[in-house]
């Protein structure tokens, strides 16, 4: 990016093969949607793409202060890209505090670009700057292009009657048109969008489009000498088919609609808003027209308890939440194992314990989702790795729950759930369905209805209330074996505790695959949920090295892979990176015996592919 601006008469230069931008600014200064429409045009430019939007836990923080910037990271090119990548190549601060929280990221030698009129001497104390830093030598190692991007925009929009405070608000679409320029993307569908977007405002579309046109000419008019450039990504190779980008809040909507309508039933989803597990509801009011119910309740135990009726109604019922409402949520869900009907919970994690941090991405809740309710209560544990992923890992966490009859916890986490990648619509037809069978008559001995009667998977049968002659009766306290009654004998107690424990421990799941690398050597690094992608490029490129590493990636937290420790006890190291304090070394230490090394973070950012590149590289030496 350090190279002498191109002359406007040549042709984009080629870029990289992938190359890393952040949009970073005020918490009112639109980053995540300028983001967002970057990445829809960079989609239909045809890279491969992966964001990580990084925003504050304050509604509105006080502007221009260091905990109120909001950053949005998007890594493209023409090969895979599994991660929002390590280093930006290139950083858009629109104020001082966004330049100051994110500097450090930057590649040296990377390309800055400043808006001098947010540079203030109110801004930059703001921002705890003693001196500007585009008066001293602070940004010498990075190409630096300062300009005023607020006076610009005023100038742009005008001609539209609007004040300096309303002409501001354009600046996200002046420098998203920059953006386009830079990088050679179409301006069409980001000026559709915002003329739907503001259908009943015809003049704040025109304004925004007009500043986001003049962000483009700017670079396409300027006469600089300094680092801008234009450069063309060229699409990444694809298979043929339907793509479209995907978030990890909207891949688990759609698996859950798409694992309902395979199971055959009408879905119930009960929530409560909580950051980040909230876009689900948001996604799937949308969906109605798939026999979906939503409902927001008053609280986190009336979502889940009503889900939980909606099941034993003859719905699958489905709730989410995040580590705090998963906490309240756990007496019911052991309401739901004692009556042994299905239920998909949904952990979109964040960082923890309490309240803790709203907006970050942290996978704390492991301990949580295998043990975190009273009594000996099992529950069928699925993860996602990636958004795309998030699509199939919902449908998998529908069918264990119908097929066992019993509740499953779907883990994603924040950076999963905020982030988007493109993704390779399915075709329906190769999905196996898994429909739900309901008991209509009688099934024990004598005509006796046998409520608790197991089928081989150790399931029980599900009655829909309303059935002729299958009046029965549910609910939290022990039942007798087959019959369901009530019944506090220590030998029951036993009988059906050791039912339970075996139907989770029996749920029929995948062998465990390779991810890279081969079956056992030196070092196995094992992971799950969305440390995926940094750990599946730092092997690779170990791999590349000549080190004799492997990626091993779990999705079945629980029960886990028939074939998974014999698989770990092929290396003589195994290194599970995970964003908590070594939870699932833990787990894989108990159930295999293996000795497994704690590679942790919790700083609720992601692991870089270079700070496991370094771990793999210290672990083999």
């Amino acid at each position: 990016m350090a190279t002498k601006a191109a002359e406007n008469t040549n042709a984009p230069e080629t870029a990289p093969d992938a190359v890393v931008v952040r949009f970073a600014g005020d918490s009112g200064d639109g980053m995540q949607l300028t983001g967002g429409q970057f990445t829809m045009s960079t989609a239909l430019a045809g890279n491969d793409l992966a964001t990580f939007p990084d925003f504050p836990a304050e509604i509105r923080a006080p502007q221009g202060t260091l905990f109120g910037v909001s950053a949005f990271q998007i890594n493209f090119g023409s090969r895979s890209i599994n991660t929002a990548g390590d280093a930006p190549d290139v950083l858009v601060a629109m104020n001082p505090a966004a330049l100051k929280v994110n500097l450090a990221a930057l590649k040296p030698g990377g390309l800055v670009i400043i808006d001098t009129g947010e540079f203030t001497k109110r801004n930059l104390d703001k921002a705890k700057y003693d001196v500007s830093p585009l008066d001293d030598d602070s940004l010498a190692k990075y190409d630096v292009l300062a300009f005023d991007i607020s006076e610009l925009t005023i100038e742009a929009v005008k001609p539209f009657g609007l004040g300096n405070k309303d002409a501001l608000r354009s600046k996200n679409m002046w420098t998203l048109g920059l953006a386009l320029w830079m990088f050679d993307r179409e301006r069409g569908p980001v000026e559709d969008w915002l003329k739907s977007k503001f259908k009943s405002k015809p003049e704040i579309a025109d304004a925004n489009i007009a500043a986001l046109n003049a962000g483009h000419a700017y670079g396409e008019t300027a006469e600089l000498s300094g680092p801008l450039k234009q450069l063309s990504v060229p699409p990444v190779p694809a298979e043929p088919g339907l793509y479209r980008t995907i978030t990890g809040a909207e891949a688990v909507s759609l698996g859950l609609v798409a694992g309902a309508q395979l199971a055959e039933l009408p879905m119930f989803f009960g929530g409560y808003p909580i950051t980040p597990a909230s876009a689900i509801l948001h996604h799937l009011v949308r969906l109605k027209e798939y026999d979906v119910t939503t409902f927001q309740a008053e609280d986190e135990i009336a979502a889940i308890c009503a889900a939980i009726g909606a099941s034993y109604a003859g719905s699958l019922g489905i709730t989410s939440s995040s580590g705090p409402g998963i906490a309240l949520k756990g007496e019911a869900m052991g309401l739901a194992i004692m009556t042994e009907l299905p239920l998909v919970i949904v952990n979109s994690q964040r960082g923890g314990p309490s309240t803790g941090l709203p907006t970050k991405t942290e996978q704390s809740d492991l301990y949580q989702a295998v043990y975190g309710r009273n009594g000996d209560a099992p529950m069928p544990v699925v993860s996602c790795r990636s958004p795309g992923d998030a699509f199939e890992a919902a449908i998998e966490a529908c069918r264990i729950a119908v097929e066992y009859m019993t509740p499953v916890m779907l883990l994603t986490d924040g950076y999963i759930a905020n982030a988007a990648e493109p993704w390779a619509v399915p075709d329906p037809d190769t999905f196996t369905p898994f429909p739900a069978k309901f008991l209509e008559k009688k099934n024990g001995p004598d005509d006796t209805l046998l409520p608790y009667k197991r089928d081989e998977k150790g399931a029980r049968p599900w009655i829909k209330p309303g059935t002729p002659d299958l009046m029965h009766r549910i609910g939290g306290i022990e039942k007798q074996v087959d019959t369901g009654h009530i019944d506090y004998a220590p030998e029951n107690h036993q009988a059906m505790t050791d039912a339970r424990v075996a139907k989770v421990a029996g749920v029929k799941v995948p062998d465990q695959e390779l991810s890279a690398g081969k079956a056992g050597g030196k070092l196995a690094v094992v992971g799950w949920g969305s440390t995926y992608g940094p750990i599946h490029q730092a092997v690779n490129r170990s791999i590349a090295k000549g080190m004799d590493v492997s990626h091993i990636h779990v999705r079945h937290i629980c029960p886990m892979p028939a074939n998974l420790g014999e698989l770990l006890k092929g290396y003589d190291k195994v290194l599970v990176p995970e964003m908590n304090t070594g939870q699932f070394k833990t787990i894989l230490r108990d159930a295999f015996l293996v000795d497994a090394q704690p590679l942790t973070k919790t700083s609720g950012q992601p692991f870089t592919i270079a700070e496991l590149e370094a771990a793999i590289e210290g672990a083999l030496s």
